[in-house]
């Protein structure tokens, strides 16, 4: 789901040094619950190893957790990062328009307003993206953002022993959305609650969209194929 060094880019850093090269995926995070139990987190990735592509994870009321992946390709990387039980791949597709987003994905039909960026949303966009995508900005915002945002975290080991980072530079709020998953409708918003339990860490509690650079660095005894 995340991830850079694509051909003709700047080589990321490790890559100079002989080391295995970071990949690097720069787009959005939404991350929302619903009155059903279910919760859904939408990954909108506008640079990355595979091009422009977006994915959904979704954790259902009974604890299933399913990816939905727009191609074999993406499907294989973000489980090879990532725990889920069910992995399909479908037509993943996602437009914003007034102000609203709106998602299609397979069973998914999924539509959410965004709200005004608050206090936070203002500071994380004041940091430029250089020093966000750098590994050391995610290990030192960890704790600052465990504290405010109980669940987020923002360095740890992904599946497979790949460490993984992540460098927020916006968050807004989400304020409305309607979901509907297999043709039954999921509620009204709701807080992310349980938390998600893909990876090593959920997204905020509260349903929000968050600008994001996330960065992986792979294990020395794989790296899911990215390109």
């Amino acid at each position: 789901m995340f991830g850079s060094g694509c051909p003709g880019r700047t080589p990321p850093d490790g890559a100079r040094h002989g080391r295995r090269p970071l990949l690097r995926f720069t787009g959005w995070i939404a991350g929302m619950g619903t009155s059903s139990g279910t919760r859904i987190v939408l990954g909108h990735w506008q640079r990355s190893p595979f091009g422009p592509f977006s994915d959904v994870m979704v954790e259902r009321a009974d604890g299933e957790r399913l990816l939905l992946a727009p191609t074999r390709r993406t499907a294989d990387f973000v489980s090879g990062v990532y725990v889920f039980d069910t992995v399909r791949v479908v037509p993943v597709d996602v437009s914003v328009a007034d102000g609203v987003w709106t998602v299609t994905a397979g069973p998914l039909r999924l539509r959410f307003t965004p709200g005004r960026r608050g206090l936070l949303g203002y500071l994380l966009r004041a940091v430029p993206g250089v020093v966000a995508r750098r590994p050391a900005w995610s290990a030192l915002t960890d704790r600052p953002a465990r504290l405010l945002l109980p669940g987020v975290r923002t360095r740890g080991s992904a599946g497979g022993g790949h460490r993984e980072w992540y460098g927020a530079r916006d968050l807004r709020p989400v304020r409305a959305v309607s979901a509907v998953f297999a043709g039954r409708d999921l509620g009204a918003a709701a807080p992310v609650e349980p938390p998600v339990r893909f990876g090593f860490g959920s997204v905020p509690r509260a349903p929000s969209l968050t600008r994001v650079v996330t960065t992986i660095a792979p294990s020395a005894g794989g790296a899911p194929a990215a390109g």
